[in-house]
């Protein structure tokens, strides 16, 4: 029963593997949307202000997807080191020891994901009062992480 317990730790492949996968599926297709975007406003041949907004905004939607894909594959890789092998060679920044380090490093992308999000909206924004309520949800969430993740009591 010990080895079999010992070994199971190597299920976790399976969710480094596919959010590994999901991953290059993200960047695959922010990339193509990109180049969608970029190849569709030069053969427009039409410049005006509600096209650069339209711009602006597609290319916002893709760095949302950008930031996605690398939670999930900070996820991938923080799940492995944890989990698998934590000798593989990492920046400092994205050495992954604890589940603490790897919940830290979410939630650090979550807060900018919900910051890009907001300024699509801002983006959008045709001047309601809308603004405000959605700013102030996204500033909840981030203060409620912020608490979250703030100073752990030491236990004497």
């Amino acid at each position: 029963m010990h080895r079999l317990l010992a070994a199971s730790r190597y299920l976790v492949l399976l969710a480094v593997l596919a959010l590994f996968a999901a991953t290059i599926t993200l960047l695959l297709y922010g990339t193509i949307s990109v180049g969608w975007l970029i190849f569709d406003t030069a053969t427009s041949g039409a410049l005006s202000s509600k096209g650069a907004k339209s711009l602006v905004l597609g290319f916002i939607e893709n760095a949302d997807l950008f930031l996605v894909a690398t939670a999930l594959h900070i996820m991938a890789l923080g799940l492995y080191e944890l989990f698998i092998d934590d000798t593989i060679p990492m920046p400092p920044w994205l050495q992954i020891h604890t589940l603490d380090d790897l919940k830290t490093k979410l939630i650090g992308v979550i807060v900018v994901v919900l910051a890009v999000v907001f300024l699509g909206h801002a983006v959008t924004w045709h001047g309601d009062h809308s603004i405000i309520y959605f700013g102030g949800a996204i500033g909840a969430v981030i203060a409620s992480l912020a608490i979250f993740t703030g100073p752990k009591k030491k236990k004497d």
